[in-house]
């Protein structure tokens, strides 16, 4: 991507040493800004539609997001934007052709013929994440800060977990929760044995979808310890059903290592951070 000046209302000649990163889906749109001198969140913030908007639509909530919360207060050495939807694939590196990439999504999502399919190298771990980005919000992006960088909220998520789970060779299923989708990933012996991602409407849906996942790949609900994280605390109605069901259920507070801060970490969105 050829590198543009970054349109900021800020005083140009101060130094940039923030980052930001921000999440966008059809179901709402979440961002953090990291102050890299002091090592803390700066800012962040999530809104939730409430419902499945188009991506024209998100495009002006953003615009709306990114205003209400004085982003452009800041300057930033480094942008990073987060797609966040189901239209995905995870490919074997020995497996990948950069010419084949609308084969890899057609069995797995719909797509049309004019989508544009980029994809994302999952670092250390010899896998290949093909989608489809929103193209309309990394234009809007690229006009606001000029030169950034875009990634699948399912890379953040995978590279990340794979980077920190410690749990040896017993299954771990991570399943993340926010705006009706769920991101489920079951690792072990740091490596990945499945990742997936879906939409839901009820705890029920839930259930079906995280219990039909453990039958596939044959993991008993009373052995297999499954952590949540994200929009899910214990107590609520999804944490409750799933008690019913896994003998090994807590919730997951993820940190990022590299990041000491003094926050409390559990209030912002995991991708977003973690793609700082």
């Amino acid at each position: 991507m050829t590198k543009k000046e970054i349109n900021s209302k800020t005083d140009l000649s101060e130094e940039s040493y923030h980052k930001l990163s921000i999440q966008v889906s059809l179901n709402g749109l979440s961002f953090c800004i990291l102050d890299t001198i002091a090592n803390t969140i700066a800012s962040s913030n999530r809104l939730s539609f409430g419902k499945e908007l188009s991506p024209y639509e998100v495009q002006k909530e953003l615009k709306d997001f990114l205003r209400e919360n004085r982003v452009s207060d800041y300057n930033f050495s480094e942008v990073v934007a987060i797609h966040r939807n189901n239209l995905f694939s995870l490919v074997p590196k020995s497996l990948f052709d950069k010419d084949e990439l609308a084969n890899y999504l057609k069995f797995n999502a719909k797509i049309l013929a004019n989508d544009h399919l980029e994809y994302d190298e999952i670092e250390g771990f010899d896998m290949v994440n093909v989608y489809v980005p929103f193209v309309n919000i990394n234009n809007y992006i690229y006009d606001l800060y000029g030169e950034f960088d875009f990634m699948h909220n399912g890379t953040v998520m995978v590279q990340s977990l794979l980077n920190t789970h410690k749990n040896g060779k017993d299954p771990v299923a991570y399943v993340h929760i926010a705006e009706q989708q769920m991101d489920l990933a079951v690792l072990t012996n740091k490596s990945l044995l499945f990742y997936n991602s879906f939409n839901f409407k009820t705890k029920e849906d839930f259930m079906y979808y995280l219990l039909f996942t453990l039958e596939q790949l044959k993991l008993d609900t009373q052995n297999v310890k499954v952590r949540l994280f994200g929009a899910v605390e214990e107590g609520d109605e999804i944490y409750s059903l799933c008690y019913e069901y896994i003998q090994h259920l807590a919730i997951f507070i993820p940190s990022n290592p590299a990041l000491p801060l003094a926050q409390a970490e559990e209030t912002i969105d995991f991708t977003v951070l973690n793609a700082l």
